[in-house]
């Protein structure tokens, strides 16, 4: 069967329309089109990764930011949590792990752009949506353009701008975007004033943003002064229900940017009242790509790599141009002085999150070791990252054969071109779904006709056609281009699809790449690299794997790879745990062991002979503590995964491990 595509239709091109752009010092420019973002007068895709600095340790700070850099990652967005910084009103705390200034200038040095999300409401799971208790007993209405609360706002924004002042793109720096509010959905005149009181206070950046979804036709924004930005997950965990949800559109190629699924336990379904976002004034730009997803405790999905990275690569093929992941990288909540500082049922919000725990299943897990997703989504990050140029014009176009949510045999394809070349998708994923093989494929994009080929399998993939290639053109790959060094191109094999190429102008120098080693592929300080089997990022000048132990990787001398050796053994430390008959002490925070009732508890006792590597704990359970020195350092809702906690965390302190009964009172996939 031949695969075609609708009639391309060019799309006018709007520039200079919007309340937004900006030069640094050195002349260079950052501005935004209605159809993508440009940098120095040329398209650009940032790809934007989730980091909360405030829920991770400050001395990693920097090798973190130096392993989302090797994963792609150019520009770091962050949200500033309002009770982190002053749960007592009056105290204001920007040390230590709260110290906004240090953490951009970290970016700085590794070489990467911030986005602060300033709220003053955020969410992020976080206690009250990030509201300071205190907040929450004054007298007047939150998040309202009245003027008790817009006073307090401002002393807020000002708290925050003391401490970046100077580190904006203007004054050479690399705070490029500000973030207003989060998930704000029916006021744009509140907006509006946000935005208004931030610039005031100094937050003078190229971008800013909004969130844009809604339950019904997009969030009421002030147009032309923000850019709404969007999001896609895999599951949804927040949903009140514990059973199997329908197949996820954002599996499917469909040009949807507002995904009426997200944020629903705290976002009313509203009622047409002729609002509609315009589109078509705005790129379609993404904050909360699915990096993972967290648990709640009545919902527990096990995310699968494939489950991201198809969701990436479709909404790339539905023309995203800034790819934006939540979260890119996991964290652990602090301990407040006066409260934890999670989101929970008991403080009013829909879901129980643990404690401590912000894993979230991301690439980049709550501890820094590196998840599968992040191999294959650094695949489309040096695509963009080298080609964004051209890719970003091009404009998606549907497939001629429409597919419906629950058809499992017809090919999902779609199409990003300017109407010469471009570049086809194909999708033959969908989560907890298995989709029929698809042989003999042939597709027909303009006037190239691509070779058949078997769709089979669980694959996700990109194929370019009329392709540039210096003084040369590519007719068409059946392989999926990866990134470029000097005058030579790497391209990835895509599983059980033979590579060919076939030019119609010239030639060029191509490296074919096994899908398995393309995981491993990065591109560090313009020279490609691949791990052997390891994940490689580079800091202080050494390429470094991300795993203990003795490597090796090749790096490409620009003829040919060479191998290099890396790493340096590791001890790992021996982990002994023991049962206990006998509670050692009443658990500090029993009420996270007890939600949904009371709960059977189990002791065992932890002994660790030395800080290297993880303890590996296989339990069945509904919520695991650690606690060490008799403080809380971490927790677990079980999903059916083994947990791993680092050794550091519990060497040379008297550990215990408690866990509550579980019981049939959550949504479960293992």
């Amino acid at each position: 069967m031949i695969y075609k595509f609708k009639e391309f239709k060019d799309e006018p091109l709007l520039i200079n329309h919007l309340n937004m752009g900006g030069k640094n010092p050195k002349g260079e420019e950052i501005n935004v089109t209605s159809r993508y973002f440009t940098r120095n007068g040329k398209p650009w895709i940032g790809v934007m990764g989730e980091f909360h600095f405030s829920r991770y340790s400050r001395e990693n700070w920097h090798r973190e930011l130096a392993k989302m850099k090797a994963g792609g990652i150019t520009i770091v967005s962050t949200y500033l949590f309002w009770i982190y910084h002053e749960e007592i009103e009056g105290k204001m705390d920007f040390g230590g792990d709260n110290d906004i200034r240090a953490f951009i200038e970290e970016c700085k040095d590794v070489g990467l752009d911030v986005v602060i999300r300033i709220g003053p409401w955020a969410h992020g799971e976080c206690r009250n949506g990030g509201f300071p208790d205190w907040l929450l007993k004054k007298d007047y209405k939150l998040r309202d353009n009245n003027e008790e609360y817009l006073a307090i706002v401002k002393k807020w924004y000002q708290s925050i701008y003391n401490e970046v002042k100077g580190l904006f793109y203007k004054d050479g720096g690399n705070i490029i975007a500000v973030q207003i509010e989060n998930e704000f959905v029916d006021n744009a005149e509140h907006l509006a004033k946000l935005k208004e009181i931030a610039v005031e206070c100094g937050f003078i950046a190229p971008i800013y943003t909004v969130t844009g979804w809604n339950s019904a036709s997009g969030a009421k924004i002030p147009v032309d002064e923000v850019v709404p930005v969007f999001g896609g997950y895999c599951e949804a965990p927040w949903e009140n229900h514990m059973n199997r949800l329908s197949p996820s559109p954002h599996y499917f190629f469909n040009r949807m940017r507002n995904d009426s699924a997200i944020g629903t336990d705290l976002i009313a379904k509203t009622q047409s009242d002729g609002w509609q976002l315009p589109y078509e004034r705005y790129p379609f730009a993404t904050c909360e790509l699915g990096g993972g997803i967290e648990v709640t405790h009545h919902r527990r999905p096990i995310i699968k790599p494939m489950d991201i990275y198809a969701v990436s690569l479709v909404k790339l093929g539905d023309g995203n141009n800034l790819v934006g992941y939540y979260m890119y990288h996991g964290g652990t909540n602090k301990i407040g002085e006066l409260s934890t500082f999670n989101e929970t049922k008991a403080t009013g919000y829909p879901n129980d999150y643990p404690i401590l725990s912000y894993d979230f299943q991301a690439p980049l897990s709550e501890y820094g070791e590196v998840r599968e997703q992040y191999g294959l989504l650094n695949m489309l990050h040096m695509f963009v990252n080298d080609f964004g140029e051209e890719f970003a014009p091009m404009i998606a176009v549907d497939s001629a054969n429409s597919v419906e949510a629950d058809d499992t045999n017809s090919l999902r394809y779609g199409m990003r071109t300017n109407g010469k070349s471009g570049f086809v998708f194909v999708n033959h994923y969908q989560r907890l779904t298995e989709l029929a093989d698809i042989e003999n494929t042939v597709i027909s994009a303009g006037n190239v006709e691509f070779p058949p080929i078997d769709v089979k399998g669980e694959v996700s993939f990109f194929m370019p056609f009329n392709m540039k290639m210096g003084d040369s053109v590519l007719e068409y790959a059946t392989a999926q281009p990866l990134c470029k060094c000097d005058d030579t191109y790497f391209f990835a094999e895509i599983p059980n699809i033979k590579a060919e190429y076939k030019f119609s102008k010239g030639s060029a120098n191509i490296v074919t790449v096994p899908f398995e080693n393309a995981k491993y592929m990065r591109k560090l300080n313009g020279t490609v690299y691949i791990g052997g089997g390891c994940n490689l990022y580079e800091e202080n000048g050494q390429i470094h794997s991300v795993e203990d132990g003795e490597y090796i990787c090749q790096k490409w001398n620009g003829s040919e790879f060479e191998t290099l050796k890396i790493g340096q053994s590791a001890k790992q430390s021996n982990v002994e745990i023991t049962g206990v008959e006998n509670a050692p002490f009443e658990p500090k925070y029993k009420e996270e062991l007890c939600i949904g009732g009371e709960r059977k508890l189990t002791w065992k006792k932890i002994n660790v002979d030395g800080r290297y590597g993880f303890a590996e704990i296989d339990y069945v359970g509904d919520v695991a503590q650690i606690y060490a020195d008799g403080e809380l350092v971490a927790d677990d809702y079980y999903y059916g995964k083994t947990w791993r906690v680092p050794c550091k965390l519990l060497y040379g302190k008297e550990c215990y491990m408690v866990i509550s009964e579980m019981k049939d009172d959550f949504y479960k996939e293992f």
